[in-house]
Formats: C-alpha cells, sequence, structure tokens
C-alpha cells in the first residue's frame, strides 16, 4: 500500500513538473514573440526618424513635386496614429493588418519619393540625399530581416500552442495564436510612377 501511494505522490510530482515545464516553455516563446516585435517597433522607428531629414533635404531642390513630399508626411503620420503595445506582441490579426497597412503606405511614398529623385539631377549628386538614402535603403534591408524574425518567433510560438501536450496546457491557461506578418496584396505589383513638375 506504501508503495502504491509512493508511486502515484511521484506520478502526480512528475505530472506537475512536467505542466509547469511546459507553462513556462509557452512564456518564454511568447516573450521571444514580444521581444521580437518590439525590435520590428524599433527598425520602424528608426525610418520614421530618417523622413524629416530626407524630406528636409529634398524641399532645397527646386521644383521638386510637392504632393510626393505630402504624401510621405501624411503617410508618416498615419503610421503614428497605429501603436501596438510592444509589451504585447500582436495578438490580433486584425491590429497587425492596420499596422502593416500604414507602413505600407509610408513605404510606397517613400519608394515613390526615391523614384522621382531621379529626374532631379541636382537633388540625386547631394551628398546628404545619398546619405539618407543609403540610410533608408539600409532600414528596409533590417525590417525585412525583423519581419522575418518576428515570423519565426510567432511560428516557434503556434507550434507550441498546437503541439500535443503543450497544447493541452496552452488552452487551459489561455495560450492562443499570434498573427504572422504578411505581404500586402499589392506586394507582387510594381508601383507605377508618373512625374508631374511644379511650374
Amino acid at each position: 500500500m506504501k508503495k502504491i501511494a509512493l508511486i502515484a505522490g511521484g506520478a502526480i510530482v512528475l505530472l506537475v513538473l512536467m505542466l509547469i515545464g511546459f507553462y513556462n516553455r509557452l512564456v518564454s516563446r511568447s516573450q521571444q514573440v514580444d521581444s521580437q516585435w518590439a525590435q520590428v517597433q524599433n527598425v520602424y522607428q528608426r525610418r520614421s526618424d530618417l523622413i524629416p531629414n530626407l524630406v528636409q533635404t529634398v524641399q532645397g531642390s527646386a521644383n521638386f513635386e510637392k504632393s510626393t513630399l505630402e504624401a510621405v508626411t501624411e503617410a508618416r503620420a498615419s503610421v503614428g496614429k497605429v501603436t501596438i503595445d510592444a509589451s504585447k506582441a500582436p495578438s490580433r490579426a486584425a491590429t497587425l493588418q492596420q499596422y502593416q497597412a500604414a507602413q505600407g503606405q509610408l513605404s510606397n511614398a517613400l519608394s515613390h519619393l526615391l523614384v522621382v529623385a531621379e529626374a532631379y539631377p541636382d537633388l540625386k549628386s547631394s551628398q546628404n540625399f545619398r546619405d539618407l538614402q543609403a540610410e533608408l535603403e539600409g532600414t528596409e534591408n533590417r525590417i525585412s530581416v525583423e519581419r522575418g524574425r518576428f515570423n519565426d518567433a510567432v511560428r516557434a510560438y503556434n507550434i507550441s500552442v498546437h503541439s500535443f501536450p503543450s497544447g493541452l496546457v496552452a488552452s487551459i491557461f489561455s495560450f492562443t495564436d499570434k498573427p504572422y506578418f504578411t505581404a500586402a496584396d499589392t506586394a507582387a505589383t510594381a508601383p507605377s510612377v508618373k512625374f508631374k513638375f511644379d511650374k
């Protein structure tokens, strides 16, 4: 009888330790997603911080399209309206889609600005503009890398949420899927650029 009680007690202790282990792994992976989300926001903020300098540099070029500069400024302002708390990585796909849409609008405006700038030789030859353009290109690469790392962290977390037996622990403690960054529907379409010169 004593042996049976010891075996049962040992099994219960082992089960509790396993549950704690699965719970801690889910928490750890959730925190990895949150941390990676904070890094994604960090590189987006870096891009946002470069834009005023870029706009100021471009404004100095005679006859540069005012509508293009306004589009960049408006897109940057709209990005600031959509925020996701870094301590809680996006848990709703709709919120993440809003954030992506705002960032996509800014990316398109910046791409348009850089393409239009090709028509302005004085601007293209400006060292300040070339430096800012290089920094923006580097930042866009960082954004791509950090978004990929975010998706990797989300994948590892979501696998834990759906795997057995950690999925049981996830359902008990209300761990749910986190959404991935996805490409915008228009990502496969190259933007069309028309040149309009202010008089």
